[in-house]
C-alpha cells in the first residue's frame, strides 16, 4: 500500500526550475533513501512536501495515504501525518519543549480521533520515549531548541517523530552536524520507529547515515529529476565511484 505518491512533481524558483518531474512511489513499511549531489534539488523536494511557503507545484501531484496535499496547508499535512525533521532546527526561544510537544502531539491525535493526553500522561509517555533517546529532563524543561548542541536538536526532533507516529516521515540530512555517538544514537531511535504501519524517506549526501539506517531503496536524485534507483547497493556505489558516473549515463 502506498503512502506517499509523488507523480511528475515540477517547481520552479525565481524562475528557475528546480523539480523537473520528480515521481517516486513509496510503500508501508518501506524506507527510502534519496541522495544527490548539491544543487540537485533534494531539500527543495523535503520543503514541497511538508508545504512550506513560496514551494507550491507548478504541476504534478502529492499524495498521502491517498490524500492529496496539493491545496493542503503545512500543519495540516502534519496533522494527518507527514513529518519533517530538519537539516538545522530552528530555534523557538520562550517556548518551552514540553509544551510544544504536547501541543504538537495532542493536536495529532484529536485530528485522528484519539483521546488527548492529560498532563500526567503526557508527562510519562514524553519521559518513557525522551531515555530511549539519552534526552534528558533539563533538556525538555528549556526553550525548543535554544542552547542545544547539533546532536541534542537531532535527538529532540527524532523524540518527535517517536511521540507524533507520524504515517511518513522525511529526515532531511539529519546527519548533518553529528558526531559517530550521536549520529548512532538518533540512527537507533529512527529503526526503532520502522513498521509495517509507516514509512521513511532519508535525504542524505553520504553513505555513511546509511550504514546505521539500512534503506530498501535508493534513488539519485540530479537536476531536479531521478536518474537512477536501486537497492542499498547503489549508495556504496555512489561511494566509490562518486556521482559524476550516473549523471553523465543518464
Amino acid at each position: 500500500m502506498s503512502l506517499l505518491e509523488i507523480k511528475k512533481a515540477r517547481l520552479k524558483l525565481d524562475n528557475k526550475n528546480i523539480l523537473n518531474g520528480v515521481s517516486l512511489s513509496v510503500n508501508a513499511g518501506e524506507v527510502h533513501a534519496i541522495m544527490g549531489p548539491n544543487g540537485s534539488g533534494k531539500s527543495t523536494l523535503s520543503y514541497m512536501l511538508s508545504g512550506r511557503e513560496g514551494y507550491e507545484l507548478e504541476s504534478g501531484e502529492i499524495l498521502l495515504d491517498g490524500q492529496s496535499l496539493s491545496e493542503m496547508p503545512a500543519d495540516e499535512r502534519a496533522r494527518s501525518g507527514l513529518f519533517l525533521a530538519f537539516q538545522y532546527p530552528v530555534e523557538l526561544p520562550g517556548v518551552g519543549a514540553m509544551s510544544f510537544l504536547r501541543e504538537a502531539v495532542n493536536s495529532r491525535r484529536k485530528f485522528i480521533g484519539k483521546e488527548e493526553f492529560d498532563h500526567l500522561a503526557f508527562v510519562k509517555e514524553a519521559r518513557k520515549e525522551a531515555s530511549k533517546m539519552f534526552v534528558k529532563d533539563e533538556m525538555l524543561k528549556r526553550a525548543v531548541n535554544v542552547g542545544f548542541s547539533g546532536g541534542e536538536k537531532k535527538k529532540f526532533e527524532i523524540l518527535q517523530m517517536a511521540m507524533l507516529k507520524p504515517k511518513v516521515s522525511i529526515l532531511d540530512e539529519t546527519d548533518s552536524g553529528l558526531d559517530v555517538d550521536a549520529l548512532k544514537i538518533v540512527s537507533d531511535g529512527v529503526n526503532a520507529q520502522r513498521s509495517d504501519d509507516n514509512a521513511i524517506v532519508v535525504i542524505t549526501h553520504y553513505q555513511r547515515l546509511l550504514d546505521y539506517i539500512v534503506p530498501d531503496f535508493v534513488h539519485i536524485l540530479s537536476d531536479g529529476v531521478i536518474i537512477k534507483s536501486g537497492g542499498p547497493e547503489l549508495a556504496l556505489e555512489v561511494e566509490k565511484n562518486g556521482y559524476a558516473g550516473m549523471i553523465n549515463a543518464a
